[in-house]
């Protein structure tokens, strides 16, 4: 007994590959994620959050504020020294076309955080500016506190409110 095996024709596929990621742009990818894990982690330790969720938040919060107060080569200084995630948050926003004094940053930051008043929110602020010196340097910590107002030089976590000379 033979049997007889009915095909039905199918139109030719075209399997079109999936593009190739590089290993390097895999690791530098994998380095940006690790980068971002650290500073939250940094932030986390630094405000004694229960969460990396919660550090990870209010970093968010912070650093988009932070995107509106700094402008020029020192915001795209900025961006360039932290994390991709951390770079979008700073270019995401519109700078403000004068900076808010230092207490005006911590209100603006208390409106954005539920349940947050000023003293939870000048805590937020100092825990995650407070990180950023050692990861971008004293150069562009000193020339970001030049363009801002007097009194962040206590929230980046500087005793000093005077710039520094070279």
């Amino acid at each position: 007994m033979t049997t007889t095996a009915t095909t039905t024709a199918q139109p030719p596929r075209t399997l079109t590959p999936a593009p190739q990621r590089s290993v390097r742009a895999t690791a530098a990818g994998d380095d940006d994620r690790r980068d971002w894990t650290e500073l939250t982690a940094a932030v986390r330790e630094s405000g004694q959050y229960p969460t990396t969720a919660e550090a990870e938040h209010v970093t968010r919060t912070i650093l988009s504020e932070l995107g509106g107060q700094v402008t020029g080569d020192e915001r795209v200084a900025l961006a360039r020294a932290l994390p991709r995630q951390a770079a979008e948050l700073i270019a995401s926003r519109i700078p403000t076309p004068r900076p808010h004094s230092a207490r005006e940053f911590v209100e603006a930051v208390a409106t954005r955080i539920e349940g947050a008043t000023p003293a939870t929110a000048r805590w937020h602020v100092g825990s995650v500016l407070g990180v950023l010196p050692p990861r971008i340097g004293d150069t562009l910590t000193d020339r970001i506190l030049a363009q801002l107002p007097a009194g962040y030089a206590l929230l980046f976590g500087r005793a000093e409110l005077a710039t520094r000379t070279a």
